[in-house]
């Protein structure tokens, strides 16, 4: 047992990246529910707070005829899976994958402040799974944040 080297803390996974994967990983199967239902794979909306069935049915849930819910899991999808490259030892100082993290939960950050304020004064109704998505994208944007000083290759 002597000869094994033990792990040493710079040689973990960023915690901001398992938390960033882990608030993903979530709003992956938010979204996933409200895609569902978006495709009628679905009976009605599941909503004990606030009325859903109106915000999923209001002209802002669809880009064209894409559901914002297929955008918002791809999104998270994305994320998911850059958060698990940027785990890997190989990964954990990449610029490349630091710059997609932050600019990746930056836009679903920007979209959701969006989303929400259209809830709040332009639809006048409340999707209690809009809000969590909105809460886990803000979360994963706070998480990122550390990802400006990967980005810029101040490491250490």
């Amino acid at each position: 047992m002597a000869d094994e080297e033990q792990p040493t803390a710079d040689d973990s996974p960023p915690t901001s990246r398992m938390l960033i994967a882990l608030f993903a990983l979530i709003g992956l199967f938010v979204a996933f529910y409200l895609v569902a239902h978006s495709f009628g794979w679905t009976g009605p909306l599941r909503c004990g707070i606030g009325d859903c069935g109106t915000v999923q049915a209001s002209r802002w849930a669809k880009v064209g005829p894409v559901p914002l819910s297929l955008i918002g899991f791809l999104g998270y999808l994305a994320l998911l899976t850059l958060a698990f490259l940027g785990i890997q030892p190989a990964r954990r100082d990449s610029r490349v994958v630091a710059g997609l993290l932050l600019g990746g939960s930056s836009f679903g950050f920007a979209m959701s402040l969006w989303l929400t304020y259209l809830e709040a004064f332009v639809i006048h109704a409340w999707c209690q799974w809009c809000v969590i998505s909105a809460t886990l994208m803000t979360l994963i944007f706070l998480a990122s944040l550390p990802e400006l000083k990967r980005f810029r290759g101040d490491v250490s």
